[in-house]
């Protein structure tokens, strides 16, 4: 029996994380950031170097909502709490730390299969 605390289901989880990370358009760099300050996806959009330091492709504030939550389902990212409770703002958990240390300064592209399975798990899990 496979309990929360299993070792296999943690290496299950980073690996899934990492699939996740090589499949979404974010750099290292952006997590990097991350790790040192919470961003929102508006406050990303609206830095002059966000397109070329942490992004492979331009998106909107709207899509790279979607990315966060998706990496916040994943646990790679949390939501920032302050006085008031949750903000937009999110930050890079232990998890996504250990997801970062397999790649010293650039994460990998995914291959076509890969982005395919990781497409299929995250928009029709139940398949």
């Amino acid at each position: 029996m496979i309990t929360p605390s299993s070792p296999l289901l943690s290496q299950r989880a980073l690996q899934r994380a990492r699939q996740a990370m090589g499949c979404l358009p974010f750099t290292w760099r952006f997590y990097q950031v991350l790790e040192e300050e919470a961003l929102s996806s508006t406050g990303l959009v609206s830095r002059p170097d966000w397109g070329e330091l942490f992004c492979c492709h331009p998106l909107a504030a709207s899509r790279i909502e979607d990315h966060f939550i998706w990496l916040i389902q994943l646990g790679v990212l949390r939501r920032e709490v302050d006085g008031q409770g949750l903000t937009e703002r999110v930050r890079l958990t232990p998890m996504g730390r250990d997801c970062l240390t397999a790649w010293p300064e650039a994460i990998p592209r995914a291959s076509l299969p890969q982005r395919l399975h990781h497409w299929l798990r995250r928009h029709r899990p139940r398949l």
